[in-house]
């Protein structure tokens, strides 16, 4: 019985300290901003029924500009005040990103983690998919890119530079709709898996 062939590897921000504190700080700001908004909103009960009852004249009549422009610029400023918070957690996710690649049989899973904890899907390379794959500094790399029809790489590592004993990897692969060029941030074995399941005439060399 054949073993399972399984190998995982992660690609980390080279800047990770730093940027973890970025996220926490956007966090804070985030929750600050929530906090606010709640604090705002919990004087609606009071507020909102002495405005109807204010806006109402000794005959009966009602001032509607006025109570319009009451409720709209409470009501403003709470969405305005949450709708920041809510930038501040979106911002927050772009900082201290990692990739997580594994390697199982004939297929390579891509998942997206914020801050260590968090994680997202992204794609599942399938090796009868990969069409070519290599080193990213390489001329097969650059002619595989002007194929794509003017598509830029998906690029599934946070760094610029790859870390120490790690490279940056293309995966050129094919869909029903069109090609696509995935690059990774990995040591030499997460390679040697994908060629071993795409097959040696799939490497290009430097």
């Amino acid at each position: 019985m054949q073993k399972e062939r399984l190998y995982e590897e992660s690609a980390i921000s080279n800047r990770s300290r730093t940027e973890e504190k970025f996220s926490l700080f956007y966090k804070i700001l985030a929750i600050a901003c929530f906090a606010v908004a709640l604090f705002i909103a919990s004087f609606a009960f009071g507020y909102v029924p002495e405005v109807l009852h204010t806006t109402v004249a000794d005959d009966g009549t009602v001032n509607v500009t006025a109570r319009v422009f009451y409720l709209l610029t409470y009501f403003a400023v709470i969405v305005l005040v949450f709708g920041m918070g809510w930038i501040f957690w979106v911002i927050k996710n772009r900082f201290n990103v990692s990739y997580d690649y594994t390697f199982v049989e004939d297929e390579l899973r891509i998942n997206k983690v914020y801050n260590g904890k968090k994680r997202k899907y992204i794609t599942t390379v399938k090796a009868d998919r990969i069409l070519q794959l290599g080193w990213v500094d390489s001329d097969a790399y650059r002619r595989a890119v002007q194929g794509l029809g003017g598509h830029k790489p998906k690029r599934f590592t946070p760094n610029k530079t790859p870390a120490e004993d790690k490279e940056f990897y293309y995966i050129l692969v094919s869909s029903s709709i069109e090609k696509s060029i995935y690059i990774v941030e990995a040591r030499q074995m997460l390679l040697e898996y994908l060629v071993l399941a795409a097959g040696k005439t799939k490497l290009e060399r430097k």
